[in-house]
């Protein structure tokens, strides 16, 4: 399936399943070395992550915690530009090492916010992961610390990210065709 169709637009195939995988366990490798010793605390920003982190996860033979967070700041193929949160977390992390996972980091509105939060409660550091980061977007000074991906400013779906809540489910990852 190179071609798929949600509601009114068609993406085409972009990354392929096997290309994130590796991807995926690069990542981990890279977390594995970085971490030993540390056990960090993952914080995986929902919904779009969700494959990501579960992915990840297994690739790691650290030991660690997850814990997920609920943030929107799309609506349809657009960024709103504010950030909501809907789900919050309450794990101590004063003088822990804290990952934040994220699907896709873009202008980086939403890893600012969080970051700010997270700031607030003393964290010894914190490292950010994203499997797609889009360098063009981006409009923080956040260092995006692990990156699967260096992609465009196109709309992606697919692998845990969505188009109004379908896409999410696809294996692949898809773009959108103009």
């Amino acid at each position: 399936m190179f071609v798929v169709k949600l509601k009114d637009k068609h993406f085409k195939r972009f990354l392929p399943s096997d290309d994130i995988e590796r991807a995926v366990n690069f990542i981990g490798d890279k977390m594995n070395s970085d971490f030993a010793g540390k056990k960090p605390l993952f914080i995986s920003v929902l919904n779009g992550s969700f494959l990501f982190a579960a992915d990840l996860m297994k690739t790691l033979t650290i030991d660690c915690e997850i814990t997920f967070v609920k943030l929107a700041s799309y609506q349809g193929t657009q960024t709103t530009g504010k950030v909501r949160t809907l789900i919050g977390f309450d794990e101590e992390i004063t003088n822990r090492t804290v990952v934040i996972l994220e699907d896709i980091v873009d202008t980086g509105n939403t890893l600012e916010v969080l970051v700010a939060r997270l700031k607030e409660l003393n964290p010894l550091e914190i490292k950010v992961a994203a499997l797609l980061y889009k360098p063009e977007a981006y409009t923080k000074d956040i260092p995006v610390d692990y990156v699967g991906f260096k992609v465009g400013n196109d709309f992606l779906v697919g692998y845990g990210l969505d188009y109004d809540g379908l896409g999410r489910n696809l294996r692949d990852i898809y773009k959108l065709e103009e």
